[in-house]
């Protein structure tokens, strides 16, 4: 069976499935189905098959003739065009789904509504085309209602746009003014880089921006990235010209560290290589890796002198106990020359004290922490053997005669206190003390009585 092209004026052609395919992607397309026997029926009720296969449709009240099937079966025909219009009205059934649709776009609803429109105005089908075109009507108010709500969303959708965008844009411009001397560059940079970052995304995915709107925000983001660069490339140069200094300063440091490593003038020198110090600490720093290595220079030559200096002090640090020992060994000596009682005894124990004294001097220096205890060992025997000069003297001067009554009466009782004394100190140390002093001033008694 062929279906020939309608030639009247007053029928549509019919359409070929070329023309079908060249249609608008955007208008619904309904799929092949197999459709029942009570539908073709009810379609069918609105056409009928004329003479010389003439196939009309009531329309509105009226006939239209939508083609002619000279040769073919009647019934078949009427089922073509009726399938034709349930075609029809499944593409209009699938606009509706669509409506409903949350990805649904204004622009394809107006394409579909107008193709539909077309499609319907005088359409080569058999159907209730009043029933179709009533349809058509409610979704196109629905179509309407859907637009609105689309605007709505799309302006809300716009002015979030502007939101996201305007929210970078100011974050941008704060971080360029609080640029100052306690900026952290390479952290700031990478905080632009996310606005950047950011800006793209939202570019991306959010709402299309008209474009002034967007140039506008574009330019302030895109101003405050460039301010932002200035500033650290001026930045980046002040801190070059300020880390070649420090490298020249450290320089200069490191040259005379290195002139001062082999000094052996240790008091001196270790005075210098602490100002070395303090001038490199005010130097400024030249970058981590040039840092490191100026300092290891630096160090090497410090330890140089020092481990030099060290290496002096453990070898005297030896002399000096040496040198304990042999005054010791004086002590010993010394502490045997007291007691004495007589003016001839102290003489010739001030006589062996002299000779002990001149030895010791001779000896050198003993370790700091001893040094305390042994000079005071060495006093208290010259102030006992003073003690019985002292005494001599005394009694040997007329004018002391007037006194020693009185002189004794003293002694004797510092010598009750100090008995009393030594029986309560429980320190070694303390009580050793308290009895060199008795001894003392128990020679000063025996003296002057």
């Amino acid at each position: 069976m062929s279906v020939p092209e309608d030639t009247t004026t007053k029928s549509a052609p019919i359409p070929s499935p070329a023309l079908v395919a060249k249609k608008k992607a955007s208008t619904p397309v309904a799929p092949k189905v197999d459709y029942s026997a009570e539908d073709l029926e009810a379609a069918e009720k609105f056409g009928r098959l004329g003479e010389n296969g003439t196939v009309y449709v009531s329309d509105n009240g009226t006939e239209r003739e939508i083609g002619q099937f000279p040769d073919g079966d009647g019934a078949e025909a009427l089922k073509l065009f009726a399938r034709r219009y349930l075609d029809l009205k499944a593409k209009i059934e699938l606009f509706a789904v669509r409506l409903k649709s949350s990805t649904v776009k204004t622009r394809e609803i107006d394409e579909s509504l107008k193709n539909l429109n077309e499609e319907t105005k005088q359409p080569a089908v058999i159907g209730d085309l009043e029933a179709l075109r009533n349809r058509l009507a409610e979704l196109t108010t629905a179509a309407k209602t859907k637009k609105e709500e689309l605007a709505e969303a799309h302006k809300k959708a716009v002015e979030k746009a502007v939101a996201n965008r305007t929210e970078i844009v100011e974050k941008a411009e704060a971080i360029v003014a609080s640029l100052g001397s306690g900026t952290n560059w390479r952290n700031t940079a990478e905080e632009f880089k996310k606005l950047f970052e950011s800006w793209q995304e939202h570019q991306r995915q959010d709402a299309r921006i008209d474009k002034p709107q967007a140039d506008a925000l574009w330019k302030r983001f895109s101003t405050a990235r460039s301010t932002f660069n200035q500033s650290r490339r001026k930045w980046a140069q002040v801190r070059d010209a300020q880390r070649d200094k420090a490298r020249a300063a450290k320089e200069e440091i490191i040259a005379e560290a290195e002139s001062l490593q082999n000094s052996t003038e240790w008091a001196q020198t270790s005075h210098e290589f602490n100002q070395l110090m303090d001038r490199w600490k005010a130097a400024g720093r030249v970058g981590r890796s040039e840092d490191d290595a100026l300092w290891a220079r630096f160090r090497a030559a410090a330890d140089t002198f020092f481990n030099a200096r060290q290496a002096d002090r453990d070898q005297m640090g030896a002399e000096e106990k040496d040198n304990l020992v042999k005054k010791e060994a004086l002590l010993v000596k010394a502490e045997a020359l007291v007691p004495v009682s007589t003016e001839e005894q102290a003489r010739q124990a001030r006589t062996a004290l002299g000779a002990i004294q001149d030895e010791w001097d001779q000896i050198g220096y003993v370790p700091r922490s001893d040094m305390r205890r042994i000079e005071d060992r060495l006093s208290a025997v010259e102030k006992q053997i003073k003690a019985v000069e002292d005494a001599a003297w005394t009694q040997k001067d007329p004018e002391t005669d007037a006194r020693k009554s009185s002189f004794e009466v003293q002694l004797t009782a510092q010598l009750e206190e100090l008995d009393a004394k030594i029986a309560a100190e429980t320190d070694p140390a303390k009580k050793q003390a308290l009895e060199t002093e008795k001894a003392t001033k128990q020679q000063w008694l025996n003296a002057v009585k």
